[in-house]
């Protein structure tokens, strides 16, 4: 697949995909994954977290290696890439590897970015793609950001940390810093762990903060106001990767290696099912629109939709195959979702087959190349 670039403007480059390949859905579903490459990726691609915004329609994938930020058009499947974020090496089970950019956050007007190459935070303007200020992720320059997420019901930025190297006890705590001003981030607090945090879920409607610790085989739920720990859940496993929430109904989703469990998170953490998805889990997702958990798991190369009913109970709705690495799903609008494949370099984006549109990137067998001055295009076909 070729990538052409269109526009290279302040740091921004804006790319026109040719062909996206759709994989034949299974028997029992009605989807299809397409593949979108990202530009500069030639091989692996330390994919981690991500986001998607739906004011703007726009998937935000740091790019990690590359040095760059990925902004996919939910319409086009268009990329737009942010482009100048440091890089530096990191030990990683006993090896040395090269990260950068691998956190992504949806903020007030701006996305707050977690750079593990040179531990910072960086502010960028979810409309215009402009990269404002970075600033360090904690003042302890041993660590390097994990996971990246905007509280808005207290207007903070939460932060999971990893050590660069070596010892882990000075990042079992959470970093916190005051989002008050979007644009410019402080520092405000650190909140101390048992052990490492892995993943999390927030539930502004109720002050709560989830997160896994590494290890011990708990969830602990933070008040966000207080910074507390108010409560620690037993998912019944103590490899525990991913979190997601249904906070209508205060049902906390776990990502437990190889099955997902639900839990009533409102009425004392009692776990109510599970659903097996397959070895590999990460980062799940969970649609509110639809009432859909989305879980990738990477050795099983299976992405597992279930639909979930008011009694926290699943039911299976679809087995999707997948690709052997993909991993980490974030839920766009309808029944679209989003996987990462880090092994290639590239986003899978999944649609339902009915709701797929006869686009340039499917259907058409089309390539296009846009003029952004003008706002045209020109296709013709491949």
């Amino acid at each position: 697949m070729h990538l052409h670039p269109i526009l290279k403007l302040a740091g921004i480059s804006v790319f026109c995909l040719t062909p996206v390949f759709a994989q034949s859905p299974t028997p029992n579903s009605h989807y299809e994954l397409k593949r979108i490459n990202l530009p500069g990726a030639n091989g692996v691609v330390a994919l981690d977290y991500f986001a998607y915004d739906r004011a703007t329609g726009k998937v935000w994938m740091p790019a990690s290696n590359t040095g760059s930020v990925d902004v996919i058009d939910e319409k086009t499947d268009a990329v737009s890439q942010i482009t100048g974020f440091p890089t530096g090496e990191i030990e990683r089970r006993g090896r040395k590897i090269t990260v950068g950019p691998t956190a992504a956050s949806i903020g007030d007007g701006v996305v707050y970015i977690g750079d593990r190459g040179n531990g910072t935070l960086c502010v960028v303007d979810a409309k215009t793609l402009t990269r404002g200020e970075c600033v360090p992720a904690s003042a302890d320059r041993t660590v390097t950001p994990d996971g990246v997420v905007y509280v808005g019901a207290t207007r903070e930025v939460w932060v999971t940390l990893r050590p660069k190297a070596g010892d882990s006890t000075p990042a079992k705590s959470l970093e916190i810093l005051d989002a008050s001003d979007p644009h410019h981030l402080k520092p405000k607090t650190k909140i101390p762990l048992e052990n490492l945090a892995e993943g999390y879920a927030v539930d502004n409607q109720h002050g709560i903060f989830f997160t896994n610790i590494e290890d011990a085989g708990k969830t602990v739920a933070i008040d966000v106001h207080t910074h507390k720990v108010i409560a620690t859940l037993n998912p019944g496993s103590s490899d525990l990767q991913g979190l997601a929430l249904d906070n209508a109904r205060n049902f906390l989703f776990v990502a437990c290696g190889d099955h997902v469990v639900s839990i009533d998170a409102g009425h004392g953490g009692k776990v109510i099912d599970s659903i097996t998805t397959g070895s590999g889990l990460d980062n799940i997702d969970y649609s509110s629109d639809r009432k859909f958990l989305y879980s990738a798991a990477s050795q099983a190369a299976t992405l597992t939709i279930a639909e979930v009913d008011d009694n926290g109970k699943f039911h299976l709705k679809a087995t999707v195959p997948t690709v052997k690495g993909a991993r980490g799903v974030v839920a766009g609008k309808g029944e679209t979702a989003y996987l990462i494949d880090p092994a290639e370099g590239r986003m899978l984006k999944l649609t339902r087959k009915s709701d797929s549109p006869l686009s340039i990137f499917s259907k058409n067998n089309l390539v296009c190349r846009f003029t952004a001055a003008a706002g045209c295009g020109t296709c013709w076909p491949w």
